[in-house]
């Protein structure tokens, strides 16, 4: 069973699921679709709220592990050094995006859709690193240099969410932030008391940084990217980037383990509500959204990386241009984040389901990727200068 649960996880397997039974289920009965999301199923309180707003608190926690861990002594982003090139790319692969998608709106889009800058500017980490396991093969350099930019791009992405997608017909109320502070003050208070639960954190710095975004109509499922660099971690890492070090029995690294599986397989649900789109709902969103995605992504990442490497910050041992190239587009698989941020862009549904279809067509970044890699390697182009 463990076997066959760890295969779920690591193929993305609940999120596939989800999304096909949620895109079945919102064409052929779209109004029960409908009801399914908003109807109230537990306490008053919908589907779509418990987990948009309550079981991605979770999954954003679970960057925040990501992210916490790799930046410390021994990590993939540490010394500072070492994550420059990557760090570099992260902003093309933010930028560039960002810069594609507003200067095609302003061409053939409406002012309404600008409002969407913020959906291309996520990758989604397990199915960009499940595309390059198949196209690299285990083990290559790309491959960690893929998971480096994910992870920062999922930070900046943490910050654009909170700062830029609060809800829009309700004005921002930042006193209530008082509320986060006050949390992130009982985490320093439960760490210098040396508590080795993170159950404390989460009761108390959770519930009290969940409730003040919440209250101050920002995106409360960023609550816990507030508790977790809290959370007690040993001095310096020695695992990888989504490697568990069975060694290490710290409060961030039990965190992680007790709550991936239900993270992972929590996923189901996820795609479930938020891909129900119908398949007539292409329009501008879903052009800007793709090609913002796959263009945009590429030509940053790729862009900034050389400027990177010009500059003395070289890209890892045995990765050229056709890897950097390759791995551009395998960033530009948005999906998970972006489908997020779709929802949270657009109150229009019909806005929202166009931008969603873009952000599930990015799973076609895999091809260009695929066909780089194997065209350069049938021609013998040199991938490693």
């Amino acid at each position: 069973m463990r076997k066959q649960l760890s295969l779920l996880q690591e193929f993305s397997v609940p999120l596939v699921a989800g999304v096909i039974l949620a895109l079945a289920w919102a064409n052929l009965a779209p109004e029960q679709y409908h009801h399914l999301l908003h109807e109230p199923v537990l306490a008053g309180l919908s589907l779509h709220f418990i987990t948009n707003d309550l079981f991605m608190t979770f999954f954003f926690g679970m960057a925040a592990v990501e992210i916490t861990q790799s930046c410390l002594p021994g990590g993939d982003l540490h010394p500072l050094k070492r994550a420059v090139n990557p760090l570099l790319a992260t902003a093309g692969g933010v930028l560039g995006p960002v810069a594609v998608y507003l200067l095609l709106n302003g061409w053939f889009g409406a002012p309404e859709l600008a409002r969407g800058w913020g959906i291309p500017t996520a990758t989604d980490i397990a199915l960009a690193w499940l595309a390059a396991r198949f196209i690299f093969g285990k083990g290559h350099p790309a491959i960690s240099f893929l998971l480096l930019l994910a992870v920062a791009d999922d930070a900046v992405g943490l910050a654009i969410i909170a700062v830029f997608y609060g809800d829009p017909n309700t004005p921002a109320a930042p006193a209530w932030l008082l509320l986060t502070l006050a949390g992130m003050a009982a985490c320093y208070w439960l760490r210098l008391r040396r508590v080795t639960s993170y159950w404390p954190y989460l009761a108390a710095g959770g519930v009290l940084s969940w409730s003040g975004l919440f209250l101050a109509h920002l995106h409360p499922a960023l609550a816990l990217a507030f508790v977790i660099p809290f959370l007690p971690h040993p001095s310096s890492e020695t695992a990888h980037l989504f490697e568990l070090d069975p060694a290490d029995h710290t409060p961030l690294s039990r965190f992680e383990h007790d709550w991936k599986l239900f993270v992972d397989l929590g996923l189901f649900v996820f795609g479930l509500v938020n891909a129900g789109v119908s398949f007539g709902s292409l329009g501008s969103a879903t052009w800007l959204v793709l090609a913002a995605l796959l263009g945009g992504k590429a030509v940053g990442i790729v862009s900034f990386a050389l400027a990177g490497r010009g500059m003395g910050f070289p890209l890892p041992v045995g990765m050229g241009l056709r890897e950097l190239v390759t791995t551009g587009f395998l960033a530009g698989i948005g999906f998970t984040v972006a489908l997020f941020v779709a929802g949270e862009a657009f109150s229009d549904l019909k806005l929202s389901g166009a931008a969603k279809m873009g952000a599930m067509l990015s799973l076609f970044a895999f091809v260009p990727a695929a066909a780089i890699e194997r065209i350069g390697r049938r021609f013998g182009e040199p991938g490693r200068r």
